[in-house]
This record gives structure tokens, C-alpha cells and sequence, in this order.
């Protein structure tokens, strides 16, 4: 990738994050000032820099009225730096962070803070019913191709109904296209990620599930039960991204993590033909991991330690495939050879093919999924990766690492890190 008539884009390091124990909905007295205030003040802190020195922010969240960005970093300071709003559902965390780090790479600003936050209720919802809903299109594509309309749980909004039986679809779509695998692959990835969780006290979910519970825990939609899926909850999570002569100018070297390839796909008309996985972002994923994987001449060998949104644990098998850890339709193979290991730092987690730890922090399914914050959570756990600083959730020597965040409607983003490095030493790039 190349801007400015070949010159290469500005380098762009994350210098500094933070993030919120993520609660449950409306169990916790707080607003979203307070989920960014302490966010934000954890980002500044780690990046050691003070907000004066912020040129601009870049504020992430989904439930909430206009400006509410600037509401929460007023709680940090009244500078009078520029603060954009973006919403783009549950991929908006990585949004944020996909434009702080342009607006660095333009050269316009020197050091730029992305900031998530969500106050949530106990489902998803739609606020505005008397105008088109954003993914009419693609719940609608979802009944012509073959599932059934209206709702699947009494207990349901139609919101959360159609967002877990799109997936569930995908599931079913997957079983019957691969053979052999089993609902038991499913259970297996949400076993994993709920027992990774037990070292990450930001999680909502702390706790070692066993597998009958895992499986027999309320049929939400087949073959999708409630402990494969991620629950919503109420957090917040920051990033402070800069410039290389910011970081150097002040110092920061020792705890920055370049950004090394960042795209986001957006639908095609993949989406809408006949596969409930590619309406649920499959292909989106597949083609964003590609772009990263030719900008940064590395491949899936290449990579240590990943955070991916497994919004259902169906999902997390199929990101195996498409950021091209299995060949398709061999992604279940990952899971069933996988290998629990001890860190240096005590802590137990799952190695798959030898080589790939995926949701060291527990993943969706058990830190919750406060939807502007997420991206933006798993941009903080990575960085603690590759800094050697996540404690018993740390994949011993994780030099490369990739995130994969997705939001219906739609837009999946494939983000690449790596710990900072001098150009003169990169094997690659």
C-alpha cells in the first residue's frame, strides 16, 4: 500500500491502552462518562502522556444519542480538539481505531485517541421502528434463502432473534457442507474461551464452564445454546495512537506496538447470494485477512496471538478459515487437536496446531460484548501480548498478532500488529 505518489504510508503505533471491567447491563450504577472517563485516563496513563498532548478523538458506540463521544471526553479534559462519531454496530471499536490511525498516517495529527464505550441493555434492540432498518436487507435475504421467519425464543426481541438465527443458520450451513463436524466443535470453542477467561479479571464471565453445561445451557437456536453466545454488557476500552516522531519525541518506544496492516471490507454481492456464512461475514473476513496478509508479505504462520469476534462460537470456527489458519472446511480439526499448555506466568491456555492461541482473553463469550468498546478491547489485550505484559493470559513469545472484528450491516476489520521495530531491523514489510 502506497499513498502520496508512492511514498509509504506513515508508520502508526498504539502507544497506550485501556480498558473497563465490562459488567452486565443495568447492574452496575454508571453511565458511558464514566466508562470513558476511566477508560480513557487508562490509556493516557499506560501511554504515559497527558490529554493536552491528544490532537484529536475518535469515540466508538451504538446506543446513545449524537455528540455522545464528546460527552464522555469532556470527563478527560476541554481542549477543544476535534471528536468524531462513528457507529458501525458491533464492529465500531475497530473503526474508531481504523481512523485514528489514518488520521496519524495523513500527517494532520501527531497522536490521536480511539475511544469505545457502550451503555447496553440485556439484548439488542432497534430504537427507530418507524423508518428502514439498516439490516432489513440482510434479515430479509436471510428468510429468502431459507430460514424460518418470526421469532425463535419467547424471551427475544426480534433484534437479538434474527441476529442469533442468522448464525445459527451459518451453523447449520456449515454441518451439512463439511460433514463430520458436530455441534461438539462448537461446544468445544466456547469450552476454550470460557476457561481462558478464568485469568482475565476485565471479563464478565470469569469462570470455567463444563461441556454438558455448555451445551445443554437454554437451545437459543439450534444447534446455538446460551453459553456459546456472547452476552451484551456495559464497558469501555481506549487506544492512543501516534506517529513515529511523536513516539520518539517522547520516549515511548519500549511500549509501542505498530499498527502493521489495518482494512475493512464492507458488503458485496457475495453477501446476498446463498450462503447464510457469507451473509454473516465470511467473506468479508476472508478478503480483509487477505489484504493484510499481501501488505505485510507475512501469512498465517506468521501470527502468535489472536482476538477474533466470536459473537458465537460457530463464528470462531469459521474465522479459522478465513483468516487462513485451516483450509476450508477443516477449520473443526483446530479445536479437536488442540493442546492446553502452561505459560511462564502460570496460566493455562489452548494451543491450536501448535502455533496459534486464539481469545487469550476469553474472547466475546465471556469478557461480553459492549459493542463500541470490543474492537477496541481486543486492540488492548493484543498490545498487552506483544509487550510481554499479559500476565497469566500471555502466549510466551507472541511477536505477531491479528484481530478480526465484525458488525452486521456490514463491515469486518483485519487488523495486524507487531511490536515496534526500527525499519532497518524487519525481516518483512
Amino acid at each position: 500500500m502506497s499513498v502520496n505518489g508512492g511514498a509509504p504510508p506513515k508508520r502508526a503505533f498504539v502507544v497506550g491502552v485501556g480498558v473497563t471491567k465490562f459488567e452486565k447491563p443495568l447492574t452496575k450504577e454508571w453511565d458511558y462518562p464514566d466508562m470513558g472517563r476511566e477508560a480513557g485516563l487508562a490509556a493516557l496513563t499506560d501511554a504515559e502522556i497527558d490529554y493536552r498532548q491528544i490532537q484529536a478523538v475518535v469515540a466508538s458506540y451504538c446506543y446513545g444519542e449524537p455528540t455522545s463521544g464528546q460527552r464522555a471526553v469532556y470527563e478527560l479534559g476541554l481542549t477543544g480538539v476535534p471528536v468524531f462519531n462513528v457507529n458501525n454496530n458491533c464492529s465500531s471499536g475497530s473503526s474508531a481505531l481504523m481512523l485514528a490511525r489514518r488520521l496519524v498516517q495523513s500527517g494532520v495529527e501527531d497522536c490521536v485517541l480511539a475511544l469505545g464505550f457502550e451503555k447496553m441493555e440485556r439484548g439488542l434492540s432497534e430504537k427507530y421502528t418507524d423508518r428502514t432498518s439498516p439490516v432489513k436487507r440482510h434479515m430479509d435475504h436471510m428468510v429468502n434463502i431459507g430460514a424460518e421467519p418470526g421469532l425463535i425464543q419467547p424471551r427475544m426481541n426480534n433484534m437479538t432473534s434474527d441476529v442469533v438465527k442468522l448464525y445459527a443458520y451459518a451453523a447449520r450451513e456449515y454441518i451439512k457442507k463439511y460433514p463430520g463436524t458436530t455441534v461438539d466443535d462448537f461446544v468445544d470453542i466456547a469450552y476454550k474461551n470460557h476457561k481462558q477467561s478464568v485469568n482475565n479479571p476485565w471479563a464478565t464471565i470469569q469462570r470455567e464452564m463444563s461441556k454438558a453445561d455448555i451445551k445443554s445451557k437454554l437451545m437459543l437456536c439450534y444447534p446455538i445454546t446460551f453459553w456459546m453466545s456472547a452476552p451484551t454488557a456495559d464497558g469501555g476500552a481506549a487506544a492512543v495512537v501516534c506517529s513515529e516522531e511523536f513516539m520518539i519525541r517522547n520516549n515511548l518506544q519500549r511500549q509501542a506496538v505498530e499498527i502493521i496492516s489495518q482494512h475493512m471490507v464492507t458488503d458485496t454481492g457475495a453477501s446476498f447470494k446463498e450462503s447464510f456464512m457469507d451473509l454473516s461475514g465470511y467473506h468479508m473476513a476472508k478478503e480483509a485477512a487477505n489484504r493484510c496478509y499481501r501488505d505485510t508479505g507475512l501469512s498465517s504462520s506468521d501470527v502468535d496471538v489472536l482476538e477474533v469476534h466470536d459473537c458465537f462460537s460457530c463464528n470462531e470456527l469459521f474465522m479459522y478459515e478465513a483468516l487462513q489458519l485451516a483450509p476450508e472446511g477443516r477449520g473443526a480439526d483446530l479445536i479437536r487437536n488442540g493442546k492446553w499448555v502452561t505459560n511462564k506466568n502460570g496460566g493455562q491456555m489452548c494451543v491450536l496446531n501448535n502455533k496459534w492461541v486464539v481469545n487469550p482473553s476469553g474472547g466475546l463469550e465471556s469478557k461480553g460484548h459492549p459493542i463500541g468498546a470490543t474492537g477496541l478491547a481486543q486492540c488492548t489485550e493484543l498490545v498487552k501480548q506483544l509487550r510481554g505484559l499479559a500476565d497469566k493470559r500471555q502466549v510466551d513469545g507472541a511477536k505477531i498478532a491479528m484481530q478480526h472484528n465484525f458488525g452486521i450491516g456490514g463491515a469486518a476489520v483485519v487488523t495486524m500488529y507487531r511490536k515496534y521495530q526500527p525499519l532497518s531491523v524487519h525481516a518483512k514489510l
